[in-house]
């Protein structure tokens, strides 16, 4: 009897020893086998084009749902019941994903952007209602640094949601300024004066010319769209640009003495004769 007991605890041993061992080496190889594809996704997105943050980010996702799914299996090696932690696992992820339904979004977004890469770091845009230079690129969200230098947060959700304006993303832009002449001034003059102010941009790509546009036969005035095309160098050039477009338009309308009429309306009124036959 007792030699049987002994037998019947040295199968057990043997079995469940030998299922404790199946489970620790499962457990290891799955663990060498997330830390070698987490290192694998981080040296992969280790580029120019990518963001740190995603690599990290990616590599730890992927590394811990093998560990678990590893627990999982290893638990299930040794006889425990799995069924129930997987339910629970489900009906945890499925109320957290309802509770952080905008910051999964968020995520998702910031996922988007990383890896499409519409702008860079750097970059001056018009985005989610708001403009400025890219101050970096988050998982969750997206800082700006506004002309002005201040600082703006926008969720991820709503930067890739909505346009996005890269302003400075092509070599070449055009810069335009609208003006308005009066009505008595010669038109081929006025072009040929607002060309000549034109041509008087230093950066301007003189390739590209100078294009003066009648826009409209206004209300008050006849309305012109002069534009010039240059390299920009920053966002800055910009508004320098246009200034000095506005600047010598001015000046050469003043020196052809050519005006920019003041809106005016003009009102006629009937005089109508009241009561009576007007005699005494």
């Amino acid at each position: 009897m007792d030699a049987l007991l002994d037998q019947l605890t040295l199968d057990n041993i043997i079995f469940y020893g030998g299922r404790l061992v199946a489970a620790i080496l499962i457990f290891m190889v799955a663990q060498w086998i997330a830390g070698r594809l987490r290192d694998a996704i981080r040296s992969m997105l280790d580029k120019p084009e990518y963001d740190k943050t995603l690599g990290r980010f990616g590599g730890n996702l992927l590394y811990y749902a093998i560990i678990i799914l590893a627990l999982l299996a290893a638990l299930s090696t040794v006889g425990v019941e799995v069924a129930s932690f997987i339910a629970i696992l489900a009906a945890a992820g499925f109320a957290v994903g309802l509770a952080l339904q905008g910051t999964l979004s968020n995520f998702a977004a910031g996922v988007m952007l990383l890896i499409f890469r519409p702008f860079d770091v750097e970059d001056v845009v018009e985005v989610g209602g708001e403009r400025g230079r890219v101050r970096d690129i988050q998982l969750f969200y997206t800082r700006l640094n506004t002309l002005d230098n201040q600082l703006v947060i926008i969720p991820n959700s709503d930067v890739f949601g909505s346009s996005i304006r890269n302003i400075l993303y092509n070599d070449e832009l055009r810069v335009s300024c609208e003006v308005g002449t009066d009505y008595p001034a010669d038109l081929d003059e006025a072009r040929a004066i607002l060309k000549q102010a034109g041509e008087q941009i230093d950066d301007r790509i003189e390739e590209r010319g100078v294009q003066v546009l009648l826009t409209e036969l206004g209300g008050s005035s006849i309305n012109w769209e002069v534009r010039v095309w240059i390299r920009p160098n920053g966002f800055g050039d910009l508004p320098r640009v246009r200034d000095e477009l506005a600047r010598s338009i001015k000046y050469k309308l003043d020196a052809a003495d050519i005006g920019i009429p003041y809106p005016q309306m003009d009102i006629h009124m009937d005089r109508t004769d009241a009561g009576g036959d007007g005699a005494a």
